[in-house]
């Protein structure tokens, strides 16, 4: 009998040193509390943000897919098996910071739902010598930092 989602996050947080924290300050003890609050859909996401700041096993991110397709939360699925391949296969993950408005250069906002697709160098040459561009997601967070915080960050997207 399979696991329900339930018991699928509370074997992921298991799996976490106690000291885990999100970037957010958010700790493995607030997951715990989430759960005891039956705030499953909360005790995912705050999962999810400590994953992403800390090195995981494979594992963890095969629990929360799982969780999330039983919670019917299909983008958080999506997220949680890509990060699972990056844990299996390894990746580059870059983080992007920009400055605001009135601190840089940039006049307009980006415009879209919150998801680019740019062409990237990263100096791969083509048979004939010819430059070899790869199209890579790139997806932005919306929230305002204050002058404690970073700025709002630029990250990779699936």
């Amino acid at each position: 009998m399979a696991d329900d989602a339930f018991t699928l996050l509370r074997r992921a947080v298991d799996l976490l040193p106690e000291d885990a924290v999100a970037e957010n300050g958010q700790t493995v003890g607030d997951v715990r509390e989430d759960i005891g609050r039956q705030e499953w859909e909360m005790a995912l996401g705050v999962l999810i943000e400590i994953g992403d700041v800390h090195a995981v096993f494979v594992a963890f991110w095969e629990l929360l897919a799982e969780a999330a397709r039983q919670m019917m939360l299909d983008r958080g699925c999506r997220w949680c098996e890509w990060r699972g391949w990056e844990a299996q296969h390894g990746t580059v993950r870059a983080t992007l910071s920009l400055v605001g408005v009135e601190e840089g250069r940039r006049r307009t906002a980006f415009s879209g739902d919150g998801r680019l697709r740019p062409m990237w160098d990263i100096g791969n040459r083509g048979a004939g010598g010819e430059r070899e561009l790869r199209l890579q997601g790139c997806g932005w967070s919306t929230r305002r930092s204050s002058a404690r915080e970073r700025p709002p960050t630029f990250g990779w997207l699936p």
